[in-house]
């Protein structure tokens, strides 16, 4: 397959869209029907940070066939560690100072409380490797990172043949630890590069380094097989966690991240996208894409403000967490937010954040999206 794909990149908007709702959990808490609503939201939306991965390593092996490995990786890896920086530059501030003020407001203790954060801010490994350390919604970047070169070994080294069978393993692994603890005690993190991201990554780049060109004719079976798995993934949710969990919509929702249901559900998604490589080409979709990169790196901040801002607004004795029109709202205000951010942070120029990282910014709209 050559040439733009535009139903990918009107993906990347729409699954964009479902990453802020994940954070923002709609309706979560809004009596039984609220906390349906939001296991329904949140199940169809799991399929978003896989897609991301398996985009990434499909565009990576299309883009390597005609570019040095080395050369590209490189780039790719500046380019995701700028966003990073950009990110952390962005909410680091933020969540500080939130920090700051909430430990005074409960306690007074703010230097010894401030400082511990802190410390916690600038643990290595959380970081540089699992990216939680500020925010937890940034750990896909370096994932991302790790994946990318994960892949870039076994190319490198010519042994593509044992990529997806290696990280499958691994990624089984990871399942394990999240979604199926009732098998075995897995005593270490798995939402990382090596047991999630890894797997998507090869999945997507085994795609199209084997040549693999889903046919327009095949589009309705595919596109059936996406409603099949879909509906597979939400039933094998409600089971782990209303059956086999022993839980009620009335306690609570039900979070796993990923399960087998995840896998079957994203790949038949990403396929039938392939076979159908000109959808949206006729809208602007494809084109809004190009800020699904912004609006990831600027919405923690954003959102982290719209919740501080509610919790003031508790305290001051108005309560609207628990309001429909404040779900409602929540959601698109951190989506169009974090694109305002994001547009305005390229209109300052090179002066306040830095030239190489706005530069990278500026160049993460206009590529193919990889």
């Amino acid at each position: 397959m050559t040439g733009r794909i535009y139903s990918i990149d009107s993906m990347r908007i729409v699954a964009m869209v479902f990453v802020v709702a994940i954070h923002t959990d709609p309706f979560r808490g809004v009596g039984v029907y609220g906390n349906m609503a939001n296991f329904v939201i949140d199940s169809a939306a799991r399929f978003v940070v896989p897609f991301f991965f398996m985009t990434a390593g499909y565009f990576f092996a299309r883009k390597t066939t005609r570019r040095n490995l080395t050369d590209y990786f490189s780039k790719r890896a500046t380019t995701i560690v700028s966003l990073y920086a950009f990110g952390l530059a962005l909410a680091a501030p933020v969540f500080l100072a939130g920090t700051v003020l909430r430990t005074g407001a409960e306690n007074g203790a703010i230097v010894p409380s401030s400082s511990h954060r802190l410390a916690e801010f600038m643990s290595p490994s959380a970081l540089l490797y699992y990216g939680n350390s500020i925010s937890e919604i940034l750990w896909f970047l370096p994932a991302l990172l790790f994946s990318f070169a994960f892949v870039y070994v076994f190319v490198r080294e010519d042994k593509t043949t044992y990529l997806l069978p290696i990280s499958l393993g691994f990624h089984i692994v990871g399942l394990l630890g999240t979604s199926y603890t009732m098998f075995v005690d897995v005593p270490f993190e798995v939402r990382d590069a090596l047991f999630f991201g890894f797997f998507y990554t090869s999945l997507g780049y085994t795609i199209s380094a084997r040549g693999w060109q889903p046919t327009a004719a095949r589009s309705p079976l595919y596109l059936g097989l996406t409603l099949l798995f879909g509906v597979f993934h939400l039933g094998e949710r409600y089971v782990l966690g209303y059956v086999v969990g022993g839980e009620t919509f009335a306690q609570g929702v039900y979070t796993s991240s990923y399960t087998i249901g995840t896998a079957l559900f994203t790949l038949s998604l990403f396929v039938w996208l392939l076979s159908r490589p000109a959808l949206g080409s006729s809208s602007p979709v494809p084109s809004w894409g190009n800020y699904a990169v912004g609006i990831y790196v600027t919405h923690p901040a954003v959102l982290y403000v719209l919740q501080r801002t509610a919790e003031a607004l508790h305290l001051a004795g108005y309560e609207i967490r628990e309001t429909i029109w404040w779900h409602l709202v929540l959601t698109p205000a951190t989506f169009f937010g974090a694109l305002f951010v994001y547009i305005a942070v390229q209109r300052v120029g090179a002066t306040e954040l830095g030239k190489t990282t706005l530069s990278r910014l500026r160049s993460s709209r206009h590529r193919d999206p990889e």
